[in-house]
């Protein structure tokens, strides 16, 4: 494709915020809020951001680290918020805020941030080219370039895996034995 004939956008057009009050059938057994369930709100902003930004279905590739810093409590106002903040040939990355508000008191807690990179699809479900992103301030800046970060170490990570590793090597045995909270007793 050009540079003449692709299309660009502002991260301005993919924000979205999504707030819901959390209820008790949304808490877990200790009576917070399951983070299975906070998984799936996830899911659904990163979704509605990618396909609002991109005009097109997207689909979930992988998520960054999701880390929940905080516990939200039944009764709390949990919001969203999520924009794109990098753009590869088909996929985008979202990048998300997690909040909760004690609503009586005022009080909000940063709950989670998470990153979802997303695949748009064309109507048969083939991967099409994602419109490229225009960065207008220091924080898309910085926002798009954390997550080139991420996706390099990523694959580096996904590369060092790749290396086979002796698992019965004697040395590979006492590291994990000294170093690691592991028995080992194999036959």
């Amino acid at each position: 494709m050009s540079t003449d004939t692709m299309i660009y956008k502002k991260v301005k057009s993919s924000l979205i915020t999504f707030s819901q009050l959390m209820l008790p059938s949304h808490s877990n057994f200790s009576g917070k809020i399951h983070g299975g369930f906070i998984l799936s709100l996830l899911d659904q902003i990163a979704f509605a951001c990618a396909s609002k930004y991109s005009g097109k279905y997207c689909v979930t590739a992988s998520v960054d680290q999701v880390d929940f810093l905080s516990p939200v409590e039944v009764g709390e106002l949990l919001t969203l918020k999520a924009s794109v903040n990098y753009v590869g040939r088909t996929s985008v990355v979202v990048g998300i805020r997690v909040e909760s508000q004690n609503i009586q008191t005022g009080e909000v807690k940063h709950c989670n941030s998470s990153y979802f990179t997303m695949i748009c699809k064309d109507e048969n479900g083939q991967n099409v080219e994602a419109p490229k992103l225009i960065l207008k301030t220091s924080d898309e800046v910085r926002r798009f370039y954390k997550a080139l970060q991420r996706i390099e170490e990523r694959r580096n990570a996904k590369s060092q895996l790749k290396n086979s590793v002796d698992c019965k090597s004697k040395e590979m045995i006492n590291n994990l034995i000294e170093n690691h909270f592991v028995k080992i007793e194999m036959d």
